[in-house]
């Protein structure tokens, strides 16, 4: 099995390394502009060696994970000297292989290995990537070798082109990053009646859980429920009339979310064209 080395010891990299190690892959080298955070990782694998500077990884590893933040990776990868034989991967969801154009150059393989996960931390990220979707960009027999690699973190892979990587990275934001955002502005809207956020949010969640479960096991857009699935006019000017009193900096978000929701109703056929003509009057009116 191929010898693997980690340049960057940051959550996504120790994760990874600990669930690959723990799947058989030898972990033989790490380095970190944090020696603390590269010691971390080394310690949670057995068999791996700390060094103070990227090239030594590369000396001592036949793959090697790049996974410093996406902004010093095109530096990382140029200073090193690579040579054939050798796989250069990195974990960015935005960036293509394009990055590691240097690596290349010199003969080495060039992928990307991107978890669509959320990773707050390396422990949580340990317990989430397992079920988790990786984003592979490379060319044979470095593609094949990804595969495995997303196979034995119990995980399924998309095969991406150079071209897809920021569409795809950007979706990533929408679905995770953006939620949290929603989920701080209903939690704002909470605290106008005096409930806290802690509490809020402790009460949103399960609301959470359940439209993720039934995402998952309904689909969309049968999955949809709310005032616009049902076409309540009246639901949504009551919202309009609260929000401009209460909160009138939501207006242009709860009014364009609910423009983007009209289509998703009428996919799931419980409203009609003149109900969604009607709803689009209704929240175009408020601008």
């Amino acid at each position: 099995m191929l010898k693997l080395g980690f340049i960057g010891a940051g959550t996504v990299g120790t994760a990874l390394a600990a669930r690959l190690a723990g799947r058989g892959y030898p972990i033989v080298a790490v380095s970190s502009l944090s020696w603390a955070s590269a010691q971390r990782l080394a310690q949670a694998v057995s068999g791996c060696r700390v060094f103070d500077n990227s090239q030594a990884v590369a000396d001592n590893a036949e793959l090697i994970f790049i996974t410093t933040p996406d902004d010093a990776i095109a530096s990382v990868v140029f200073q090193v000297s690579w040579h054939p034989g050798q796989s250069v991967v990195h974990c960015s969801g935005a960036d293509s292989t394009d990055i590691l154009q240097s690596a290349k150059e010199a003969g080495a393989k060039v992928g990307a290995f991107h978890p669509l996960q959320t990773f707050a931390s390396p422990q949580q990220a340990m317990e989430n990537i397992p079920g988790s979707t990786f984003a592979l960009e490379a060319e044979e027999p470095l593609l094949d070798t990804l595969k495995g690699m997303a196979a034995a973190l119990d995980g399924n892979w998309v095969e991406l082109k150079a071209k897809d990587k920021v569409l795809y990275h950007a979706a990533a934001v929408l679905a995770c990053n953006y939620m949290v955002t929603l989920v701080k502005l209903a939690t704002d809207l909470w605290q106008s009646f005096d409930v806290p956020q802690e509490k809020a949010t402790k009460a949103l969640v399960p609301l959470l859980r359940g439209t993720l479960h039934n995402i998952e096991t309904i689909g969309i857009p049968q999955c949809l429920t709310g005032p616009i699935a049902r076409g309540d006019i009246g639901t949504i000017n009551k919202h309009l009339d609260a929000l401009e009193a209460a909160a009138p900096h939501l207006l242009s978000t709860y009014r364009e979310l609910g423009r983007q929701t009209i289509p998703i109703a009428a996919a799931k056929g419980k409203i009609d064209e003149l109900q969604a003509r009607e709803l689009q009057a209704v929240l175009e009116s408020a601008d």
